[in-house]
């Protein structure tokens, strides 16, 4: 019986211990620290200010850099290569002779069709006179007339052909690689080599169709390519097809590009971004955003320092930030972080170095 009054006696002991030290424990009182009115502790949070930011919305494509005029130069005619009027890389003008072919029996026709062409001019100038003074039929003149022709013909038609031994340049531009020398043998369709205006490139790429209410010639762009990872080329868009791919539902837009200085070539490829809009919005970032479905709320803090839940449409999204368009105001203060601890309607304690804080920075481009 003694022992048993003794063991009784500790557990008596302990109970109360435990009643005065850790009430909460027993839930014969409040644990923790409470609000003022009661409840529990209001969770700290990071708070902000929401003001306008720019938002610059761009669209970015690959693209593959094309000459604004291209041509192969082949040979017109089977012969001997008698001269190359160029050298490789050489801008040339229009019209510059590039190869001369050899054709010795075509000049030497030549300068018969020229002397049958002087006989019959001369024929026709004596019957013409003898008609005029009524010395010989007109029957004369006209056949002389025909005459007279036909050799015009065969000397223009020879010289057409001698024409096809001169290679010439159609346009300006910088001449490519040459793939024959002096006193190779070419054939109709032989490639000789390869000329370029490359004073204005042009470059290709596809977007979605729902920018084509933005897209529009003139429009500024800018072009990024590997040769040059540190710089920025100028340009715009030149032109927009009028055919969507019914497979990707994207439409193919023409850049321009100047290259004065010839650093770009005809098939790099480029990154391409097209600014369409700027304007000024309101922005939170993406930390304060709440995602219900298809829907999107924030913690937008009162008067009295409570969390209402309030649902946003948004615009941009940005790199950290997101545009709103509907159910904020310039000036409110939202819950920027911690809004996992928050409760609707009930207050919250703001973390004082952060509070006052702007949420939103100007940032260029972003996705819808």
């Amino acid at each position: 019986m003694r022992r048993l009054a003794i063991f009784l006696a500790v557990l008596i002991a302990i109970a109360a211990g435990v009643y005065i030290f850790a009430p909460g424990l027993l839930g014969l009182g409040a644990a923790a620290p409470q609000q003022a009115g009661g409840g529990a502790r209001a969770p700290i949070i990071t708070a902000g200010t929401v003001i306008k930011a720019r938002f610059a919305e761009k669209i970015e494509a690959i693209g593959t850099a094309k000459s604004r005029e291209s041509v192969t130069i082949t040979a017109k005619t089977a012969d001997t290569v008698a001269a190359i009027n160029f050298t490789e890389g050489q801008q040339v003008e229009a019209g510059t002779i590039l190869i001369e072919m050899a054709s010795a029996q075509q000049a030497a026709d030549l300068a018969a069709a020229r002397a049958a062409l002087a006989e019959a001019e001369k024929a026709y100038n004596r019957a013409a006179d003898l008609v005029a003074k009524g010395i010989s039929a007109r029957a004369s003149l006209d056949t002389a007339t025909a005459e007279r022709d036909a050799a015009r013909g065969r000397l223009q038609a020879i010289e057409a052909r001698l024409a096809d031994t001169l290679i010439k340049a159609p346009f300006a531009g910088v001449i490519g690689l040459r793939n024959v020398s002096i006193g190779s043998y070419v054939r109709p369709g032989d490639v000789i080599t390869t000329l370029d205006d490359i004073s204005v490139l042009n470059g290709d790429f596809t977007v979605p169709e729902r920018y084509l209410g933005v897209l529009k010639p003139g429009l500024q762009l800018k072009v990024e390519v590997a040769a040059y990872p540190d710089e920025v080329f100028s340009g715009q868009v030149a032109s927009v097809d009028t055919r969507i791919d019914p497979a990707t539902r994207a439409v193919t837009v023409r850049a321009e590009l100047a290259n004065k200085d010839g650093r770009l070539f005809p098939g790099m490829l480029m990154s391409v971004s097209v600014l369409v809009s700027e304007r000024d919005a309101l922005a939170v970032p993406e930390s304060a955003l709440i995602a219900q479905g298809d829907k999107r709320f924030v913690f937008r803090i009162d008067a009295e320092t409570k969390a209402q839940r309030v649902e946003i449409k948004t615009g941009l999204i940005l790199p950290g930030q997101v545009e709103v368009l509907e159910g904020l105001a310039e000036g409110d203060r939202i819950v920027t972080q911690g809004t996992n601890k928050v409760i609707p309607g009930q207050p919250v304690v703001i973390d004082g170095a952060q509070d006052g804080q702007p949420v939103a920075q100007t940032t260029p481009g972003g996705r819808t």
